[in-house]
């Protein structure tokens, strides 16, 4: 508790904790510290995962833009809020399909990018072997990827999607490391940052501490 502590005073003091928010819901912090376990299975891990993005999209789409429209219940007519714009959904491969599922059940009908990013063990930097999008000029985009690291991949995904133009990007993750919330406001600083928990550190081989292990390899049972 000290050491998550001491990490956001090293934010405040570099100015770069406006624009991280941290979803501190019981619901999802239980569900990420069973998330955690070592023992959890592939499976649990899966069910887990959906069900907790399914909260955390609750969180990022909290300020979507709504505009009144008029409709007719069973007994009158009236004005009602709907959205007046669908965010879009770009998923870091291959980790972030597993966040994509429950953001897509809370937006089903949100358009779908994916960007594939690989992180070279030796440098630690994004190597991309895939990108396709939808059109997301002008729209929302939300970008999602459970682990925020060293902030490599992310920085490079958004780095791509902005390429696209959209009006406004925001980025959805599991676990954030304080050095990749700073990496990220360093180079993306116009994007704010959805997560559950923001961890202690990354160790020597930029891996989450305590963190939960690799996302992808839990995710998929591989080793």
């Amino acid at each position: 508790m000290e050491l998550i502590t001491i990490a956001y005073c090293c934010l405040m003091d570099q100015e770069t904790i406006n624009g991280l928010h941290v979803v501190e819901h019981p619901l999802v912090q239980h569900k990420l510290t069973e998330m955690r376990r070592k023992d959890t299975t592939s499976q649990n891990f899966r069910t887990l995962l959906n069900e907790i993005s399914l909260l955390l999209a609750y969180e990022v789409t909290r300020e979507l833009p709504t505009e009144e429209v008029e409709i007719e219940t069973p007994l009158v007519k009236t004005k009602m809020p709907q959205l007046s714009a669908i965010p879009s959904v770009v998923s870091i491969l291959r980790a972030g399909n597993g966040l994509l599922e429950g953001v897509l059940q809370v937006i089903p009908n949100a358009r779908v990018g994916h960007v594939g990013l690989y992180r070279d063990h030796d440098t630690l930097q994004a190597v991309e072997y895939y990108c396709k999008f939808p059109p997301l000029e002008g729209g929302m985009t939300i970008v999602v990827d459970p682990m925020l690291a060293t902030g490599n991949s992310a920085s490079a995904a958004l780095t791509r999607v902005k390429e696209e133009k959209p009006f406004s990007i925001r980025f959805l993750c599991l676990l954030a490391a304080p050095e990749g919330v700073k990496a990220l406001r360093e180079t993306h600083p116009d994007v704010e940052i959805w997560t559950a928990s923001l961890d202690e550190r990354l160790n020597e081989k930029g891996y989450i501490m305590p963190g939960l292990g690799d996302a992808g390899d839990r995710i998929y049972g591989t080793a």
